[in-house]
């Protein structure tokens, strides 16, 4: 028996600039009056919603006590402040400012004071609005609207971020039958005299801490079971994507959420130190990276949280065996490498095939034709699969891991570097790569962080 390994580098479902986006190619910023849906949550230095005639790029605001608000260190600051790129062009839309101080405090401040009376709900009422805020994201224009904010910011096609919507409203559902989660327990006689209760209550105030490949989908994890078991909450969601975030709580707060019971800060590294050490945060949830989590995880506990990181899953390895459907098998392994581009956890990087080496050689050979017929564009653009990696950055050490594996003796069956997208030209695009390694070579192993 032979065995011959193929690891994958993968590819991503990009952000199209919508026709809407005017200024795609004239300027290397935009406005918010270039977007298709009205966008509160971006602001002009003056503190209002940016209009056509203010050329300067908008700034995404914090939610504080039910409001869209300008950060309190907005200008003071410039090292503070971080663009949010559409990596299908590299244009800047809008930037955030890393809000670790006064603005994070505002945001505990604004959810303590909400704490006793949402807590002091009925669960029935917690659970009715959480069931209306499912019921309106299946509507299907209310999901087209997140979708297109996950494009453009974080790259996704159109396809891929409304099943990231998508899979974020089962959670909203779950949500909404939660009280049958908070039972207690009651043990009559336990001893002479002596009978047990037991009650399940809300924490307090709880934080999550959101990444950027499902911009709706991992908020939607955090913050429903939270507000419907009677806590409050402060999300901080990608600084990569965070417009998503914004639209979902603004959907919540116009079905009637109390102001302070969901607040949002922008920010990045700074903010959550901020967040783990905040004496009034009693939990923490996150999603990501093995080094961010231990880190989040680590520091949090030693303050007194409760922390659930979920972090490093990968979908390290797919083995082949040799009597498997060929073509059905071909088809979900390129989907599984190449959906997304690669910017998901459970994302495949390596295959490996039992059997034959030449029949192995005769899989691979299907495997590349097969992923060739990937398209690779803009994710606005009907037809795409895959879009652009989510940063230059991120480009720059998926294409230094292609070129390192084949400098090991890898070979490159399908590279995808050098891919260009007409009217796209510097977007940060890679098309489907696979390389092939034989038994005495090894794979270059490297985190998805």
């Amino acid at each position: 028996m032979m065995m011959q390994a193929c690891e994958i580098l993968y590819r991503k479902a990009a952000p199209a600039h919508h026709h809407a986006l005017l200024a795609r190619t004239a300027r290397p910023f935009a406005s918010a009056a270039h977007f298709k849906h009205d966008a509160p949550w971006l602001m002009s230095s003056s503190g209002g919603n940016d209009d056509n005639s203010n050329h300067s790029v908008p700034v995404v605001a914090n939610l504080i006590n039910g409001r869209f608000q300008l950060p309190q260190n907005f200008g003071s600051d410039s090292s503070s402040k971080i663009p949010i790129i559409d990596p299908s062009s590299n244009v800047v839309l809008s930037h955030i400012h890393d809000n670790h101080t006064a603005d994070l405090q505002a945001a505990v401040a604004s959810a303590e004071e909400a704490f006793p009376t949402w807590s002091n709900t009925p669960v029935q009422s917690r659970q009715r609005l959480l069931a209306d805020f499912a019921h309106l994201l299946h509507e299907k224009h209310v999901r087209e609207e997140i979708a297109y904010w996950i494009t453009l910011e974080q790259g996704k096609t159109m396809g891929d971020a409304m099943g990231d919507v998508w899979r974020g409203l089962e959670v909203v559902e779950a949500a909404g039958r939660a009280g049958r989660d908070m039972l207690g327990d009651s043990l009559q006689n336990l001893a002479n005299g002596l009978d047990t209760i037991s009650y399940r209550v809300p924490l307090g105030v709880c934080a999550g801490i959101a990444p950027f490949n499902f911009p709706a989908m991992i908020p939607l994890w955090m913050f429903p079971l939270a507000l419907a078991t009677g806590n409050t909450y402060v999300l901080k969601p990608t600084e990569k994507a965070p417009s998503a975030s914004l639209l979902l709580a603004k959907h919540l707060h116009d079905l009637g959420l109390p102001p302070g019971v969901l607040n949002i800060i922008q920010g990045a590294k700074p903010t959550v130190d901020g967040i783990v050490t905040h004496p009034g945060i009693r939990a923490i949830s996150f999603v990501g990276s093995n080094q961010a989590g231990e880190y989040i995880h680590d520091v949090g506990s030693r303050h007194g949280k409760r922390v659930q990181a979920n972090l490093g899953a990968k979908n390290h390895a797919t083995v082949m065996m040799n009597d498997a459907d060929r073509d059905s098998t071909v088809k979900a392994v390129v989907g599984a490498a190449f959906g997304a581009a690669g910017q998901r956890c459970m994302a495949l990087s390596v295959l490996i095939l039992v059997g034959d080496l030449e029949e192995s050689q005769s899989w691979m050979e299907q495997l590349v034709e097969e992923a060739m017929k990937l398209k690779v564009g803009n994710g606005f653009v009907e037809g795409v699969d895959v879009g652009p990696l989510i940063s230059k950055d991120a480009k720059t050490r998926a294409e230094s891991i292609i070129q390192q594996s084949i400098d090991q003796g890898a070979t490159c069956m399908l590279d995808g570097r050098g891919v260009v997208v007409k009217g796209y030209e510097t977007g940060n695009f890679l098309a489907p790569t696979v390389i092939s390694l034989n038994q005495q070579q090894h794979y270059i192993t490297h985190s998805t962080d």
